[in-house]
Order: structure tokens, then sequence, then C-alpha cells
């Protein structure tokens, strides 16, 4: 086989002598293998297929557009179920963050309630209004505007200095 190889891709040889290299070597070979007096000759055959034209297979041809159609319905269906499954798991991430940020924020809104009730304590509200020079309320400071006018009559605003209370710096009397 290697001598045939070399021989076939040898460039100084024709086809034709070439192919009765070949036949001698096949002949050669086939008479020691039986070891009798047959003769046998080998023509080489050359066929032109290029004017044969192919019929179109109409069955084959349908066969083929309904297996194509099968197909790409099974395929979108894979896909959307694809589709609603994986977006099923997103939405399910989604909820999990949203539960973990509704629990920080309500650990915040604690700490700030917290916050808020150390901040509103009357003791340190009534410190802080002492550090700043305020004093209490008297009992004739306060003036409930139900308790002198009535609801339906029209009244003027009026302003009494009580004891202890400074006016302010734009007030007149």
């Amino acid at each position: 086989m290697a001598a045939y190889v070399a021989t076939y891709f040898d460039s100084g040889r024709s086809s034709t002598r070439r192919i009765e290299e070949r036949n001698a070597r096949l002949f050669a070979e086939q008479q020691r293998l039986r070891r009798g007096a047959t003769l046998e000759v080998f023509f080489p055959k050359r066929i032109d297929n290029s004017r044969l034209v192919k019929a179109p297979d109409t069955v084959r041809i349908r066969e083929m557009r309904i297996f194509t159609a099968a197909v790409t319905v099974l395929f979108s269906l894979i896909m959307f179920y694809g589709l609603q499954h994986f977006s099923s798991i997103e939405i399910g991430y989604n909820v999990e963050a949203k539960k973990q940020q509704v629990e920080a924020l309500r650990e915040q809104n604690r700490q700030l309630r917290l916050a808020e009730a150390q901040l509103s304590q009357p003791r340190r509200i009534d410190a802080m209004a002492r550090q700043m020079g305020l004093v209490e309320l008297q009992p004739n400071q306060v003036v409930r505007v139900t308790d002198r006018f009535d609801a339906g009559t029209p009244a003027l605003a009026q302003v009494s200095p009580s004891a202890g209370v400074l006016p302010l710096s734009g007030a007149t009397r």
C-alpha cells in the first residue's frame, strides 16, 4: 500500500500509466492468492453525473416540514417553561430581599422609637429648658380661648403681661 501511495503522488507519471500499474499489481496479488490461471482485467470506468438532476421527493419534504414544525413547537414550549421557571426563581429572590429589607426597616424603626422615647423624657427636657434659662409656667399665664369668649362672637386678640415673663422684642402692649 505504501508503494501505491508513493506512485499515486508521483508527478512524472500520467494517470493512464498509474492505472495500468495498479491493475498489474492487483492482478499479481490475485494470482498469488488463488494460485490458479484466472485472468482478470480491470478497466477504469469514468462516470459523469454532472447532467443528472434529482427529482424532488414531495413525501420527504412534507415529512421534514412536519418534523420541523413539531420540533419548533416543542422547543417553544420548553423555552416558555424555562422562562417561567427562572422568572419564578428570580421573583423568589426578590421576595427574600424585600423581606430582609422590611426586617431591617423594622429594626431601624424600633431603634428610632427607642431614641425618641429617650429624647422625649420629661426630666431631660426640663433639665435642658432650665439650662437655657426658661422657667415653669405660672397658673395665670395660660389663657384658654374657650374660657373667656363665646365661639360665635368675634373677639380681638389681647396681650396681658404676667409676672416673671418678659415681652418679646417686637411686641407692644
